[in-house]
């Protein structure tokens, strides 16, 4: 599959706090936008693919679009983590000849609907592996992705001198690049380290400007052969690497009884993969896109990706070394911290621009790009060139 497939378009709607229409309606819009990029119409399309947690059926996008016939579709589990992991599938459907043009899409009233990092006690009972899971942790209070987080960012302090100035640092870049990009939500609204320390506690050791956003929107992601991708309009981003990965003891976003408490293993996982299908390093990337629901886990992720050695993110990141001009520029989009929380698929879109040349913040050269998805739930990674 590396190298044989190609993503030939990418489609967005707005990214509001409400944006006051159905998440199918959502969806379609962001699919007849990627469609239209990719220079393709839903005639040409054979394949879906999205989330478990999407509430928009493949086949009610389908009958939406008007497509005749499907004969590849799926959807991809654990929250976050699945936006990479679609775009795998896509291509492996391509790559073994199950469909011609698969189209990978997602979309949310994150905001306006239901909300993640609110408590939803049903969780606890619903009658499912999770369920018997939550009914372990929420009764400890830890009920939401930040609490889950909490826990693991405050042992890698604990073990490796990190502090909540690291954290903002992630912040201050992200909205930083934001600032410039006009399809943000926080455009013209860059943040200081001091702005960042002054926010407020939402789970000790993090604060306010730690947590993603909450957003209503939609994207959408266009899926071919590179042979295919190469008459189309735009320039084809070669999908050179795609990987899926769970580890040890894996729960959802904290795994509470592994040995190591301040590492992503599942991020190892797909990080090996990556190297090995793209006969890449760490040293050959150009940008990186990494999920940035909670900034301590864009540290983590370096890390576990071999940008730095554990417990060393921290001096990694120093001296504006992840913006614009430094060694290793992330989430040139504003990430979802800046841009908006998409669930991860924006930052997808955001690595096929820095590939086409047509980023807001693009990075000079032609390296390959790596996108992550969710961590702290089993996950996926792409190295598009």
């Amino acid at each position: 599959m590396p190298g044989g497939t190609a993503i030939a378009g990418i489609g967005a709607t707005e990214f509001s706090k409400d944006s006051g229409r159905s998440e199918l309606r959502l969806a379609v819009e962001a699919v007849t936008a990627a469609l239209a990029d990719a220079g393709l119409t839903a005639a040409d399309v054979d394949g879906l693919v999205t989330f478990t947690m999407d509430g928009n059926a493949e086949i009610a996008v389908a009958r939406e679009l008007g497509l005749r016939e499907l004969r590849f579709f799926g959807q991809v589990g654990y929250g976050g983590g699945a936006a990479c992991g679609c775009v795998a599938h896509a291509a492996m459907a391509v790559a073994a000849g199950a469909a011609d043009v698969v189209v990978c899409y997602r979309a949310l009233n994150e905001r306006s609907g239901r909300r993640f990092g609110q408590v939803t006690a049903g969780l606890a009972g619903v009658p499912t592996t999770a369920g018997v899971d939550n009914g372990w942790h929420y009764p400890m209070g830890l009920a939401t992705p930040a609490a889950a987080v909490a826990m693991i960012a405050r042992r890698y302090m604990h073990e490796y001198g990190a502090t909540s100035e690291d954290f903002g640092r992630i912040a201050v870049a992200a909205r930083r690049h934001a600032a410039s990009n006009p399809r943000a939500w926080f455009y013209q609204r860059p943040v200081t380290l001091a702005e960042h320390q002054e926010s407020r506690w939402i789970a000790e050791p993090l604060r306010l400007l730690d947590c993603c956003q909450e957003s209503d929107g939609a994207v959408a992601i266009v899926v071919t052969s590179l042979d295919r991708a190469r008459d189309l309009p735009r320039r084809p981003a070669v999908i050179a690497a795609a990987a899926q990965g769970s580890g040890p003891d894996q729960y959802i976003m904290t795994s509470y009884y592994r040995d190591d408490l301040a590492g992503l293993p599942e991020m190892g996982v797909v990080a090996r993969q990556l190297w090995r299908q793209a006969g890449l390093g760490p040293a050959d990337v150009r940008t990186a896109v990494l999920y940035d629901h909670f900034t301590p886990y864009v540290l983590l992720q370096l890390e576990e990706l071999g940008f730095c050695a554990r417990g060393e993110a921290r001096g990694f990141i120093a001296d504006g070394a992840v913006e614009l001009g430094g060694r290793l520029p992330l989430n040139t989009h504003g990430g979802q911290l800046g841009e908006a929380y998409i669930h991860g698929m924006n930052g997808i879109a955001e690595a096929v621009r820095q590939v086409r040349g047509t980023s807001v913040n693009q990075v000079p050269g032609d390296g390959p790009v790596l996108v992550t998805a969710g961590t702290g739930v089993p996950t996926s990674a792409l190295i598009l060139s």
